[in-house]
């Protein structure tokens, strides 16, 4: 894959300051093509299917709101906190925005936490983008293997 205009596009939109204060490369350096095709290839390996991984997290993240704000047990694998703010986030791939919803989920056998959101959840689906390192929100491929599929 090749840096297109709309992926410079993109890779400006997520700069500090622009649609979020931190920001959604963290410390990597890395073309946004090459952290891309990096983290696809991990899921490749781990044989994560990207499909399959979003319909889990949409599915905890609706029965963690269930919750009201409070954490519940979900399929008694996991515990989900759904927390929502008012107010939406845009996508910097600029084709969609988000409400602003912080999803905490935390593996029940193993103790693994990641934390998501509406606009991370679409990042994956629909660009295979898991943020850059060094961000709170990014969605390392190992990390989310424990919470979701050990």
């Amino acid at each position: 894959m090749k840096m297109t205009p709309e992926l410079k596009k993109a890779k400006d939109n997520m700069q500090p300051g622009e649609i979020t204060s931190e920001g959604f490369l963290g410390d990597d350096q890395r073309e946004l093509v090459d952290i891309i095709e990096k983290d696809e290839e991990i899921m490749e390996s781990m044989g994560i299917d990207y499909t399959d991984l979003v319909e889990k997290m949409h599915y905890v993240m609706n029965e963690g709101r269930k919750g009201l704000g409070e954490s519940i047990k979900v399929d008694e694998k996991w515990d989900v906190r759904v927390d929502e703010s008012r107010g939406f986030l845009a996508c910097p791939f600029e084709d969609g925005i988000f409400r602003k919803i912080n999803v905490i989920v935390k593996n029940i056998s193993n103790d693994e936490e990641i934390i998501f959101t509406d606009l991370s959840v679409h990042l994956l689906e629909k660009h295979h983008f898991h943020q850059g390192k060094g961000t709170n929100f990014r969605l390392n491929p190992k990390k989310l293997k424990k919470v979701f599929y050990e």
